[in-house]
């Protein structure tokens, strides 16, 4: 059955979106086959709109593999530009749109330009940091890992040399293999620029090294605020662009980044 879709980015992150209300689809295989590079659209990640008793619109998000994430930021955002530039939800000038994830409820204030979604800020819940570091050895490597919880899991590094010159590509699978994590983790490596700004890296469940990744910039801001290396606000540049996360080391977390529609189509393909 042919199925309408949209392609957005989110600061490098690409989401195919689709209005899934009243239709039975087998989503996880629709994403493999939808976000394959050669022979389907390309693409990070399905993003699915579905009815809600509970906000003004739920989400799915699939990772290019098919497996099911409970939360993405950039997924997020793209899904709200999706139903709201189309009027398939709307959001409150004040209250923003409410949100129902498989993390739970989630709200984002839009930005707008000329009537369309340019960009969001997103409620990601209140972080769950585990105390102090958390010491492993993955591909002959000692890590000194801080585990956050944003919805997802995440280990993150905090580095003193460059980002850019760490084998992410060897340790990655390396940490996402370990014991440690029965059900996976996302791993980002991070660079503190200076009280305000950080530089980082995201190997990404069902993905691997991805350009951006919301719940990953959060998940940075927030184990270098809990060792003090930064304020409570800061931008993380990452491969794909910049975003911007709000923390006060306490309570909810708050991330800001762009969005944009690259183009609409209709899926013929397999499911």
């Amino acid at each position: 059955m042919p199925l309408a879709f949209a392609k957005l980015e989110a600061a490098g992150n690409g989401y195919i979106a689709v209005d899934g209300r009243d239709l039975d689809r087998n989503w996880a295989g629709l994403a493999q086959h939808l976000c394959a590079t050669h022979v389907g659209v390309g693409s990070h990640g399905l993003v699915v709109a579905l009815s809600s008793e509970r906000a003004g619109v739920r989400m799915r998000i699939f990772n290019s593999d098919g497996s099911e994430a409970e939360m993405s930021g950039n997924g997020l955002r793209l899904l709200a530009k999706f139903v709201l530039d189309r009027d398939i939800a709307r959001a409150d000038p004040e209250d923003g749109l409410l949100v129902e994830t498989q993390a739970g409820l989630r709200t984002v204030w839009p930005e707008w330009d000329a009537g369309r979604m340019s960009g969001g800020r997103i409620a990601m819940g209140v972080p769950n940091v585990e105390p102090g570091l958390r010491s492993i050895v993955a591909s002959g490597r000692s890590l000194d890992l801080t585990i956050v919880e944003v919805g997802n899991p995440h280990a993150v590094l905090l580095l003193d040399t460059p980002v850019g010159d760490y084998p992410l590509g060897e340790v990655g699978p390396a940490v996402q293999a370990h014991p440690g994590f029965p059900n996976g983790v996302n791993f980002e490596i991070v660079n503190v620029l200076g009280r305000d700004r950080l530089r980082a890296r995201i190997f990404e469940r069902g993905e691997g090294e991805t350009p951006s990744s919301g719940t990953g910039s959060t998940a940075c801001a927030v184990a270098a605020r809990t060792h003090d290396r930064v304020g409570d606000a800061v931008s993380i540049e990452v491969p794909g662009g910049e975003l911007r996360v709000a923390w006060p080391g306490a309570g909810q977390a708050y991330l800001e980044g762009p969005t944009r529609e690259a183009f609409t189509g209709v899926w013929s393909g397999p499911e």
